[in-house]
């Protein structure tokens, strides 16, 4: 039987597909059709749809992986009905995930890297909030211990993204987000002792901070967390959100202690799917021992006759993501990662030095010290006659995606214009980005933008 008849009743597939019904008329948008279609038509109509969106390769916005190699792609494949989730019926995905956790946690120099706990999530939002809950479990949990109330808890972060304001209107925490002042970006220790009291639940600093790509300095708060508790006798713990910098600094930036290496770091996310170099859909939350994840937050499952325990926020998911993580950390090791990340910390160095050599920026991150990229603002008094947003927007017309915003409380006017750069980025791209960059320059100077422009209506950073 014919998958769908015309009115003179002939067959579809006597002809060339674009010619047949689904391809000549509006296919259906937002109800069902009555009738089914050829699926090779089907497919061939979306993958025309899905021309009209970015080049990934040139998103150069998106902190996420968006180039994966042909062995992922088979992999993914393979796992696409492995619910994760059913740990009985897909015994060995639950034991990769397993590996996962403790190979991070040695990266990460857990003192009990084979005994501890973590989970895989779907990115490290929901990791963060995992992290946040344990803290604010563990907090409750002394408060009542010694008697005191306990329904004022607070946590403490830099200049954060959506994440955490999610954590604290979903879980009830007041968020004292230290502002941006102008001369100081990120959350530092000093800041962070003027707000902590007695209902402080974590302070939370972010190693890869997604406005200027810079890591907050962990170990220095810390330091200070150290002394407030022998002056004051308070014992604040720390979660890293290295949702970026926890797949960087292990193996180009060795010497910066931000991790387990400091006691009072009780837990750390990342993403999978960021510098960990797997495809979307994959986070990671560790905790330095297991006594710092709170039982009652812990579900068990019969897993192999034995106990798995279960703990994440989402529920069925696919398995594929984590076995492609697994995949990474043996086919890349330490030398691969290593020599992965210097090359793209090496490309964000050239384009920051290029930009630079422009004379109408001033660059707010030069690259060499975090997270691959570069980050500028136009210098002060300069007018070239068109916007960052304007220059982002003519940079589309090359296919490259490149952030422009300003930034958040207390420095909204300053508005900066930032690329990351990722695996699958060469120095050819490089190159050919900052020659266009010169031509929409060029351009914008030659054909002014019609004054007038809202810059509030601009696309903002992508996270």
């Amino acid at each position: 039987m014919p998958l769908h008849v015309t009115k003179s009743r002939k067959r579809d597939s006597e002809y060339d597909l674009y010619s047949r019904y689904a391809a000549t008329h509006n296919i259906p948008k937002y109800q069902m059709a009555d009738d089914p279609n050829d699926p090779e038509l089907v497919l061939d109509l979306l993958l025309d749809e899905l021309l009209l969106d970015g080049n990934a390769k040139q998103n150069l916005a998106t902190f996420c992986q968006t180039d994966v190699d042909t062995s992922i792609h088979k992999l993914m494949d393979k796992c696409l009905d492995k619910n994760m989730i059913d740990k009985d019926e897909y015994p060995q995905t639950a034991e990769i995930e397993n590996r996962c956790v403790h190979i991070l946690a040695d990266l990460w120099n857990s003192p009990e890297s084979a005994s501890t706990i973590g989970c895989s999530t779907t990115g490290s939002s929901e990791a963060a909030m995992l992290g946040g809950l344990a803290l604010k479990w563990k907090w409750r949990e002394k408060r009542q211990k010694e008697g005191k109330p306990y329904d004022k808890p607070n946590i403490i972060t830099g200049p954060v993204q959506i994440c955490w304001h999610k954590f604290a209107r979903y879980f009830d925490v007041e968020i004292r987000e230290i502002p941006m002042e102008h001369g100081r970006l990120l959350m530092n220790a000093e800041e962070v002792i003027k707000r902590i009291d007695e209902n402080t639940i974590g302070v939370v600093p972010t190693f890869g901070v997604t406005f200027t790509l810079e890591y907050e300095d962990v170990k220095a708060i810390s330091d200070a967390l150290d002394n407030y508790e022998k002056e004051k006798g308070l014992d604040i713990p720390i979660h890293v959100d290295a949702a970026s910098g926890g797949f960087i600094a292990p193996f180009i930036q060795p010497d910066i202690v931000w991790d387990f290496r400091l006691p009072r770091v009780k837990s750390i996310n990342a993403s999978g799917h960021k510098y960990g170099l797997s495809p979307l859909g994959v986070g990671w939350v560790i905790w330095r021992e297991e006594k710092d994840l709170p039982e009652d937050l812990i579900f068990r499952v019969n897993y192999l006759g034995g106990d798995m325990p279960t703990f994440a926020l989402n529920f069925s998911r696919p398995g594929g993501q984590i076995i492609a993580q697994y995949y990474n950390l043996l086919r890349h090791g330490k030398e691969g990662y290593r020599r992965i990340q210097q090359a793209c910390l090496d490309h964000g160095i050239y384009i920051a030095e290029e930009v630079k050599k422009l004379g109408i920026f001033d660059i707010l991150y030069d690259g060499k010290s975090a997270l691959p990229g570069a980050a500028w603002m136009l210098k002060k008094g300069v007018d070239p006659g068109f916007t960052l947003y304007d220059l982002s927007d003519k940079m589309r017309s090359r296919g490259w995606q490149i952030a422009s915003y300003s930034l958040p409380a207390n420095c909204q006017d300053m508005v900066i214009q930032r690329v990351l750069v990722r695996h699958g980025f060469s120095r050819d791209m490089a190159e050919l980005m900052i020659e266009d960059l010169k031509r929409c320059i060029e351009y914008l100077r030659k054909n002014p933008v019609t004054e007038g422009g809202n810059e509030k209506d601009a696309g903002g950073y992508h996270h």
